[in-house]
């Protein structure tokens, strides 16, 4: 693939190209580029008046319409800081965040009952109205570019909150990559079934293809229903960007038609491990679509790195090159090694830091460079292999083991739709493999029937002892495996 230059992107403040677009598709609401700049400015009008000035910190508790995408581009006009939550937290939750990270206000829309006992403002800018004559008079802030553009919480909301604090030119920056990677012709239709509230759906799925001038057509939280009906849907709206998890991707491939109008030019996979049997399956299904295996932390502004299957083979954990910087492999003491280790980048998207915790920034920022807690090897042509997660490490009488890989060993059985490999506390050996399974509709194999079955794929360290068969796994609001579920609910009794 050749890259260009980097495209030069217009101050975030001032909100994407007149020629983009937003649709709501539950809805069928449809905003062109002009009513979203007419409604930033408005909103923008709202907040001066509200006295949110430059560096304030604002919470935008609802997401996934055109309404969102108007207060943050508000937000932003002013040279703010905006804080998307999920608009799913509970009363106790928002009052952690708030006592945490201080919000000059709360932008809510319909159904705000979990702030109504906030201390800070709680406003609907939806309906609200303007006093100014003129709203366009808000010109454009121009803020330092290491100014705080968004702060990501990625955990913590019922104790201690992290939160991700990206830079203004942290986000040019990685939208900018985003764009001489993909190619804006590949934006021009793009739907999004994941949450604005965190980078993988607000910065990769979103920003990037309002950016590109493109039409966004959002699909929050899709119910099997519209899952079922992804296909249809593609062909529908000629859609040609498509961004999801593996998980949506198990689903649809079951209950979706594969579209048939050939608009589909290219689909990414990220947040979670993807099989190399899932992403051909996607390939297929996508009829000579590009899938690309993407490979994003939220520290990083999510996407840092692709393998697309125009450049090679699916294999299990292949994330492919750099999306502009750097990785290295670094030893238990942190030297770089040639082979195995964990991953370090070193990107001009990164994070400043976890917001009022220096102590969590020291411990993965070292001389700019961040240690993403994901184990793998880099080849001489810089290719990325994932293989596990550091984080998620089962010590097994000192055998390290990953998780990861044996979900992929797993999933790769016929028998099985999803797994969640665990440690659950042992006597002898510290810790021991656990799985939780779902299978496929009309498997019956038990845990000796799949033990056997890993027996001639993996080491025995690697092979659960204990298993428990769910009907299903339980997940985040980010798709991703909710271990802590699982945990909570298999772990022995202290």
């Amino acid at each position: 693939m050749s890259i260009g230059a980097l495209p030069v992107l217009p101050p975030l403040g001032r909100g994407p190209p007149a020629a983009c677009g937003v649709v709501h598709l539950p809805s069928g609401g449809r905003w062109d580029g002009g009513t979203l700049q007419r409604e930033i400015a408005r909103r923008a009008a709202l907040l001066v008046a509200m006295g949110i000035r430059p560096g304030a910190r604002v919470a935008i508790a609802h997401g996934g319409t055109p309404h969102f995408f108007a207060d943050l581009f508000a937000v932003w006009r002013l040279g703010a800081c905006a804080m998307p939550l999920n608009p799913e937290l509970t009363t106790p939750e928002m009052r952690v965040i708030e006592e945490f990270a201080a919000p000059a206000a709360f932008l809510a829309d319909d159904g705000a009952a979990p702030l109504a006992t906030l201390q800070a403002p709680v406003r609907c800018l939806r309906e609200s109205s303007s006093d100014r004559a003129n709203d366009d008079a808000i010109a454009a802030a121009d803020p330092p570019a290491d100014a705080p553009a968004l702060i990501l919480f990625t955990s913590g909301t019922t104790g201690s909150p992290k939160g991700v604090m990206l830079s203004f030119a942290a986000l040019d920056a990685r939208i900018a990559l985003n764009l001489q990677h993909i190619g804006v012709s590949a934006l021009k239709r793009t739907i999004c079934p994941l949450a604005t509230h965190f980078g993988h759906g607000l910065i990769g799925n979103c920003l990037t293809p309002l950016y590109a001038g493109g039409e966004l057509f959002l699909l929050p939280q899709p119910s099997l229903q519209a899952i079922g009906r992804l296909g249809a849907t593609i062909d529908e709206f000629a859609i040609s960007f498509l961004s999801s998890v593996p998980s949506l991707w198990k689903i649809a491939l079951k209950a979706s038609a594969p579209p048939a109008g050939g608009s589909l030019r290219r689909v990414h996979i990220g947040s979670a491990p993807l099989s190399a049997t899932l992403w051909r399956n996607v390939a297929r299904w996508g009829s000579g679509a590009e899938v690309v295996n993407m490979y994003g932390i939220t520290e990083t502004a999510n996407w840092i790195a692709g393998a697309s299957t125009r450049e090679v083979e699916p294999a299990d954990g292949l994330v492919g090159r750099m999306w502009g910087g750097h990785a290295r492999a670094l030893s238990a003491d942190l030297e770089e090694v040639p082979d195995h280790g964990e991953i370090s980048v070193q990107t001009p998207s990164l994070m400043s830091g976890y917001f009022q915790r220096p102590d969590l920034t020291r411990a993965v920022v070292r001389q700019g460079w961040f240690r993403t807690g994901d184990i793998g090897r880099i080849d001489a042509q810089g290719m990325i292999r994932l293989t596990g997660r550091a984080k998620l490490e089962i010590n097994r009488a000192g055998a390290k083991i990953h998780p990861e890989e044996v979900e992929l060993a797993l999933e790769s059985l016929e028998a099985v739709g999803e797994a969640c490999v665990f440690a659950l506390p042992d006597e002898i050996s510290g810790e021991i493999v656990a799985a939780a399974v779902r299978l496929l509709p009309g498997a019956h194999e038990d845990g000796a029937a799949l033990r056997a079955r890993l027996a001639v794929r993996m080491r025995r360290e690697c092979i659960p002892e204990r298993w428990f068969f769910v009907d299903e796994i339980p997940r985040n609001d980010r798709g991703k495996v909710d271990r802590q579920a699982i945990l909570a609910r298999f772990s022995p009794p202290e």
